[in-house]
């Protein structure tokens, strides 16, 4: 696979292209905290061509502008918090304006990237090669229920246009759902215009209860979809909270190498997985490493968690002095560092992006935005 695809022959619309693009990853699985989606510019502009970066530095959109790509598909946002005016007084607002100056659009993924299943720590658990691999801490009360009362008869219609919606998907499982034959009843009052049945009579109908699990931010789509396709004036419904985890989305992974290691062992494989200087440790536990925990990025976060899963050693960025404390001797905690724990998160996204777009030039930057450097 090359590092830039096909000449511009689309007029695809940068709002068309998140459309697409969300269904793949949604923004919404991201961090309530974090600030992703189209951070600047015009979505009803059509795409010339995306430029992907770790960052969208100003030497980024001087790339974009060289290369006549008007999209930036970036990883960290450049536009995070406390931003009220844009002058171009520090190197953040200097991008921007410039971007905006240049009618290039900047798009930003981040969290919604660490949540997803086959994201940046998915991609980190395959360069160490390590199996049976779960969520480290999975999403909370994300899941809900519906619960749909139908006629027999418009039970399969009702069902087809859920499942096109985005409901009954369970991890790598689709159209799942569950069905329950019975008897209901209903009396048509003045004013109403039932379907079926006659008014001020009580009704008999053949119905089937039809439930489906779906996410959380797919509530008003599925919701439109089932009064769209029911044939009842009044839909009877209703929504559920579930407790249960969503093992398919969250931050962090944990998986077991296929042969165990000693700790420095383990310290100089992982050393050479990813190409490292050096990596930053607690002292060493004098135990064997063979479930490890992983967190892009700044995951001091996670090492209560990689502690619960029983994790030998723990992947991350961003530790502090005090965080390294925390592991209470029980794993080897590793700060890798907070790029290179996410080093390979453009090119994931390049294939993606390649993969599902190619109608227009899509291209890796050349650009080095990791600001980290080391004297050795």
């Amino acid at each position: 696979m090359t590092d830039c695809l096909s000449d511009n022959i689309s007029n695809m619309k940068i709002k068309e292209f998140i459309k697409d693009f969300e269904q793949i990853i949604p923004a919404r699985q991201a961090e309530d905290f974090d600030n992703v989606g189209l951070l600047c510019g015009n979505p009803d502009r059509e795409i010339s061509g995306i430029l992907i970066s770790h960052d969208a530095l100003e030497s980024v959109v001087d790339e974009a502008i060289e290369k006549d790509l008007n999209f930036i598909f970036c990883f960290h946002p450049i536009i995070f918090s406390g931003l009220k005016s844009i002058t171009g007084k520090n190197y953040v607002e200097r991008a921007v304006l410039k971007a905006l100056e240049s009618k290039i659009a900047i798009y930003a993924i981040h969290t919604a990237f660490d949540n997803d299943y086959l994201g940046v720590n998915y991609k980190i658990c395959e360069v160490l090669g390590l199996k049976n691999q779960k969520i480290l801490m999975p999403k909370q009360n994300q899941l809900r229920k519906l619960e749909v009362y139908v006629p027999v008869e418009s039970a399969e219609n009702l069902k087809n246009a859920l499942f096109e919606a985005g409901a009954g998907n369970i991890g790598f499982y689709d159209e799942c759902s569950f069905s329950i034959n019975g008897n209901g009843t209903f009396r048509p009052l003045e004013g109403s215009n039932p379907v079926t049945g006659t008014q001020n009579e009580r009704k008999n109908a053949n119905e089937v209860l039809l439930s489906m699990i779906f996410e959380d931010y797919k509530k008003h789509q599925i919701l439109f979809a089932m009064r769209q396709n029911h044939p009842y004036e009044e839909v009877a419904y209703q929504l559920i909270s579930l407790e249960n985890e969503n093992q398919y989305t969250g931050l962090g992974r944990f998986g077991d190498l296929e042969t165990e290691m000693d700790e420095t062992d383990f310290l100089k494989f992982v050393k050479e997985k990813f190409n490292l200087n050096i990596i930053r440790h607690n002292n060493l536990t004098r135990k064997k490493i063979k479930r490890v925990g992983v967190l892009g990025g700044s995951g001091a976060s996670g090492i209560k968690s990689a502690i619960s899963a029983k994790c030998d050693a723990y992947l991350t960025g961003d530790v502090k002095y005090h965080d390294f404390f925390s592991g209470e001797d029980k794993l080897l905690i590793c700060d890798i560092g907070h790029f290179e724990s996410e080093q390979f998160v453009t090119q994931q996204l390049f294939e993606i992006l390649s993969e599902k777009f190619t109608t227009f030039a899509i291209a890796k930057t050349t650009i080095k935005t990791n600001p980290v450097n080391y004297f050795i």
